[in-house]
């Protein structure tokens, strides 16, 4: 629970693990794999495979890290999960105020909960909120994310299922987009991925490619039109990944 090969992040913080499937995104979801395997490796916290689990224990691990990260906040649960109580997503917003050498960035698929509950949370500026977006029914996501006051809203388009054609992009300030990786893989059309970087760039909003996928997905690589998109938000006190 701290370094992470995701691309477009440094660490990785779980307060809870868990999940249950909301879309189509879900369906081979990495996370509920590794947990069955965490689970019978008996590693700690995993007792309950991918049920959802509060760790309270976890809530001071960002404390601990003194070098500024980015930190992706649960990428083994989902932080507006409906049985994750107010009370303690308040404790882990809390954990990120103290924390403002980090960024922390937050991924849901439940926007109608995260806009229910947006009001009710105080929104550090080292808080980046985002949604996942895999279908053209799912856009709605985007509505959700614009009432939330955080200073960086961002989407995940992965795994990408489909064409996002015109997407409604106010008010978003960064776009994240790949293919679904692993056995039993859903293939990416690479029209749907650039027309993403093309309405991006249209727009000026930083469009990051984080991988092809597929069962090999090392060997697809990243390379979108011969060139790796790796554009980022600014942090505050500078770029934290030039294009």
């Amino acid at each position: 629970m701290s370094a992470t090969k995701i691309q477009w992040t440094q660490k990785s913080w779980n307060p809870n693990t868990g999940c249950s499937k909301v879309s189509a995104g879900c369906a081979h979801c990495y996370a509920a794999v590794m947990a069955r395997r965490l689970q019978a490796m008996g590693r700690p916290g995993y007792e309950h495979g991918f049920d959802l689990t509060l760790h309270p224990d976890r809530l001071t691990i960002p404390d601990r890290w003194r070098k500024p990260s980015l930190i992706f906040v649960n990428s083994m649960s989902d932080l507006f999960h409906e049985k994750v109580p107010l009370s303690f997503i308040r404790q882990v917003f809390a954990t990120m105020a103290r924390n403002p050498r980090h960024t922390f960035q937050i991924l849901t698929k439940r926007g109608t909960r995260l806009r229910e509950l947006a009001d009710r949370l105080s929104w550090p500026s080292n808080v980046w909120m985002g949604v996942s977006v895999e279908r053209a029914e799912l856009v709605g996501r985007i509505h959700d994310l614009r009432t939330v006051p955080a200073r960086i809203r961002f989407l995940s388009c992965e795994p990408l299922l489909g064409p996002l054609a015109g997407m409604d992009l106010q008010g978003i300030h960064w776009v994240i987009v790949g293919g679904e990786s692993g056995p039993g893989s859903r293939p990416m059309d690479p029209a749907w991925a650039r027309d993403i970087r093309d309405q991006c760039t249209d727009r000026g909003i930083p469009f990051f490619f984080k991988q092809w996928g597929g069962r090999m997905k090392e060997a697809a690589g990243r390379l979108l039109d011969g060139r790796e998109w790796n554009e980022m938000p600014e942090k505050r006190g500078g770029a934290i990944n030039e294009p």
